[in-house]
């Protein structure tokens, strides 16, 4: 028999009930409703490879980015690539830019993950054809893979 606590869920000279477990807890947590937002999980952190859109917010080119966003996920759906982010830029320093980088994870826990410019707009001269860049990307991360109509007159 334990003697008194200072827990006040515990009767004096009874045993106190052992703390709750986190699978004992999970058990007891709402089941998951679509419509009541107390029951929804944030996402976890993404492990795979991911493409990362950088532009001038200043030079109006969302609506460039955006585009150039679903045009690759429409062709690398996951889980080829897990996530396309846009990262708008808006300083002297990265007026004019549109950089398209790709970030492959490592393959051990020893390794850092692989991050690749595919696209620079001052370096190449102008924006991406598609056609190139999605050529670019699938050598990177699939090589092989037909992209159809994109490679005519290529191979």
């Amino acid at each position: 028999m334990e003697g008194p606590t200072s827990d006040a869920s515990c009767a004096p000279n009874e045993p106190c009930a052992a703390p709750e477990t986190k699978d004992q807890q999970l058990e007891q947590s709402p089941a998951y409703d679509p419509l009541n937002p107390t029951t929804f999980v944030f996402p976890k952190p993404i492990q795979g490879t991911t493409v990362t859109i950088e532009f001038c917010d200043r030079c109006r080119w969302l609506h460039r980015a955006t585009w150039t966003q679903t045009e690759l996920l429409l062709t690398f759906p996951p889980p080829l690539i897990e996530c396309i982010s846009l990262l708008p830029r808006n300083t002297d320093e990265t007026a004019g830019r549109f950089r398209v980088w790709l970030t492959i994870p490592a393959s051990n826990q020893t390794d850092s993950h692989s991050n690749t410019l595919l696209w620079d707009r001052k370096v190449e001269g102008g924006f991406p054809e598609l056609k190139v860049l999605k050529q670019r990307l699938r050598d990177k991360i699939q090589p092989g893979k037909s992209l159809g109509h994109s490679d005519k007159g290529n191979h």
